[in-house]
């Protein structure tokens, strides 16, 4: 018997048992385990691409994040200082960078109309039927000015409404105008305030259906009111806030004051006729130089990070495009003009900053350079902080955007979609594959399971033939 035949002989067990499934699996593994592992491995490869690159990427975010929020809220939000903290309360916009000194001085605050209508012996009184209408203005001793762009008021009063139930009515309208009903030593009052501001003053017509008016209990009329014939329901007049800064008069509406220069918001709170009181901003260079500091060391981690994953030898991202990319705008950071609108002689790069590329590519702080800037054009170093359109922040903020788009391939965003991309198409082939090895396994066991059955029909009729030829080569008896 040939040596190779007696060899499947002996694998297949002459009929024995052999497991013909676990066969098939074993072969069918063998015969596209190269494929597999190289297909496993390259995913390895780029799941380790993929990783590196998002690291990569959001440090810088986290960076931009940082670096925003002291903007906004840390120790680099400029701090109005007030002389007068009872006179008002200054903040400024994020974003801007004020500088300088204002003088302020405050005449009058903004006040609201508030009016304790006729008294009634309960909140339950009924009012009466009709119709209540509120009109907006300027009330200016006995007479009314009406401010025609703001919509009159019209209140629906049923003929089973009480006190209470039109102060509810009141402020369902939503129109400014809040009502409630106060129970005093006279009884029970209407009382109604409206919006801060001279033109929120506000009458009240009442159209009684009641066939004789009689501006009495339970007939509308009676809630009726105007300055004409005030008897002492207007409690306080609407008027504007009036105030000076560095001497110009203005007014508002409102003692929030946001259309101030330089971003500068003020909540009036007290007046200080004849006695004005300085706004000025405390100066940042301590805090400047803390933040510069952190934010060598924070683009030193990156660079590390980054000097490690694109390097040529063992690097994840030695040939990769989006860390090229970030490594060609790190190395030339501290001469990008981040304040494009600096005036001669103001600070416009990161390098008036102090902030130095070291031939590694890393970075340093040169304290010296920070110190002549903060020195020489403090309020100009300060301005280089904020979080509008130029600045330091913008400039980190638009790197750490520009390496989060993924559909930029120069990006770090771009690197993680292609190799995400490529990790889909190798989970497609390894799926192929895994098709491919079922359909060998499935043939391979009907192969196995038919030899296996001529083997054992060929035992069993040599076994026959064997016993045949003994019983010939026995003598006869």
């Amino acid at each position: 018997m040939d040596s190779s035949v007696s060899s499947v002989v002996s694998r297949l067990g002459a009929g024995s048992g052999l497991d013909m499934v676990q066969l098939a699996n074993d072969l069918a593994e063998v015969r596209y385990a190269s494929q597999i592992q190289r297909l496993e491995t390259r995913n390895e490869r780029l799941e380790a691409q993929i990783s590196s690159a998002s690291v990569l990427r959001n440090q810088l975010t986290q960076l931009a994040g940082a670096l925003g929020d002291r903007i906004r809220n840390g120790d680099l939000a400029p701090a109005p200082i007030i002389g007068a903290p009872s006179v008002a309360t200054p903040s400024v916009v994020p974003g801007t960078s004020p500088s300088g000194s204002y003088d302020l001085e405050v005449t009058q605050l903004a006040a609201s109309q508030t009016l304790a209508l006729n008294a009634y012996s309960s909140g339950s009184d009924l009012v009466g039927e009709g119709t209540l209408t509120l009109r907006f203005g300027a009330v200016n001793g006995a007479t009314f000015s009406e401010e025609t762009a703001q919509p009159a008021v019209e209140i629906a009063v049923a003929a089973d409404d009480t006190l209470e139930t039109l102060a509810g009515k009141i402020n369902a309208a939503d129109r400014g105008v809040t009502a409630y009903v106060a129970n005093g030593t006279n009884g029970a009052q209407l009382v109604l305030k409206g919006a801060d501001g001279e033109q929120n003053g506000f009458v009240i017509e009442a159209e009684s259906t009641a066939p004789l008016p009689s501006a009495t209990t339970g007939d509308l009329s009676y809630l009726a009111w105007d300055p004409s014939s005030d008897s002492g329901q207007l409690r306080q007049g609407a008027q504007d806030a009036l105030f000076s800064l560095d001497t110009i008069a203005m007014r508002s509406a409102s003692n929030r004051i946001t259309d101030l220069p330089e971003g500068l918001t003020l909540d009036l709170t007290g007046t200080n006729p004849g006695a004005p009181t300085t706004i000025s901003f405390a100066d940042r260079s301590g805090q400047i130089s803390g933040v510069m500091n952190d934010f060598v060391a924070a683009l030193n981690d990156i660079t590390g990070e980054l000097q490690a994953s694109a390097a040529a030898l063992g690097g994840e991202l030695g040939n990769d495009p989006g860390a090229r990319a970030l490594k060609r705008a790190l190395s030339g950071l501290s001469s990008v003009v981040v304040m494009p609108n600096a005036g001669v002689g103001e600070p416009s790069t990161l390098g008036d900053l102090g902030l130095s590329v070291n031939r590694n590519g890393s970075f340093a702080l040169n304290d010296e350079r920070l110190n002549e800037t903060l020195s020489a054009n403090p309020d100009g170093a300060a301005a280089m902080f904020t979080t509008g359109l130029f600045g330091v922040f913008a400039t980190i903020d638009g790197l750490a955007r520009s390496m989060s788009v993924a559909g930029d391939p120069g990006s770090l965003a771009g690197s993680v979609a292609r190799y995400t991309d490529q990790i889909e198409r190798n989970d497609e082939k390894l799926a192929k594959i895994s098709d491919q090895q079922e359909v060998l396994r499935e043939r391979m066991v009907k192969q196995f399971a038919a030899a296996d059955r001529n083997i054992s029909q060929s035992n069993s009729t040599l076994s026959f033939i064997r016993s045949q030829i003994a019983i010939w080569k026995q003598p006869d008896n």
